[in-house]
């Protein structure tokens, strides 16, 4: 199959965009985005700058927009696409460092505000474990923050990718400690979320973003506010 890879490209944060346009061709029917992206590198003295790690749809690094839909480039078949023409765009929502490179600090510190760590062990009940686990399996990637009305770099909302780690903390703290994080739960994501779920079909790890989301709402509001 060929295929013509059109990338949107850019040495530097202060360079204007502009489109470049490549010829790739392969016989494997797994063939991705990241493959085509690897493959185009090998002969192209001016790289294409992008990011990978694992390549097997467990770390988050290579998302990126294409054909208009944030995903991962390595689970980005090419044969899932109706068309042989296929553009690659960094995340928006990001500021851009090169070409495809973004720079996505804004999850972490958002993260490090919420305070979505533990500072001291817990102990898990079993039947917590299964709702822990869906928790745990955020990419931090950045798709659902793409897609999300909502969310913008530096805006009170910090989103889908704060939620899941923080639903996770409201299910494991023992209500005493939970205070602090349900202030900023509803400051950070309760009071920004139009639940408009986009995000659900978006992920790439396949969270079940309603089912943390009400569970989240129910700890660290509806529970508190029933009992005024």
């Amino acid at each position: 199959m060929k295929y013509t890879i059109n990338v949107l490209r850019r040495r530097s944060s202060s360079d204007s965009p502009q489109w470049k346009s490549y010829f790739f061709e392969t016989e494997k029917q797994g063939a991705t985005v990241a493959t085509a992206l690897t493959a185009l590198n090998q002969e192209l003295d001016e790289k294409i700058m992008w990011e990978c790690s694992c390549l097997q749809k467990k770390c988050g690094a290579c998302a990126m927009v294409i054909n208009g839909r944030p995903q991962l480039a390595c689970d980005a078949r090419l044969t899932d696409f109706k068309t042989n023409t296929i553009s690659v765009e960094p995340l928006r929502k990001f500021p851009v460092i090169a070409d495809l490179v973004v720079d996505r600090s804004v999850l972490y510190e958002n993260l490090a505000l919420i305070g979505a760590f533990l500072s001291s062990d817990v102990s898990v009940k079993e039947k917590q474990t299964d709702f822990l686990y869906e928790a745990s399996r955020c990419l931090q990637c950045g798709c659902c923050l793409e897609i999300c009305p909502n969310f913008y770099s530096g805006g009170a909302f910090f989103g889908m990718a704060a939620m899941a780690p923080v639903s996770r903390l409201l299910e494991e703290l023992p209500s005493s400690e939970q205070r602090a994080l349900r202030k900023k739960y509803q400051k950070h994501i309760y009071s920004g979320c139009g639940k408009s779920l986009a995000c659900r079909d978006i992920c790439p790890a396949g969270l079940d973003m309603e089912r943390l989301l009400v569970n989240s709402n129910a700890i660290a509001l509806w529970k508190y506010l029933l009992k005024k």
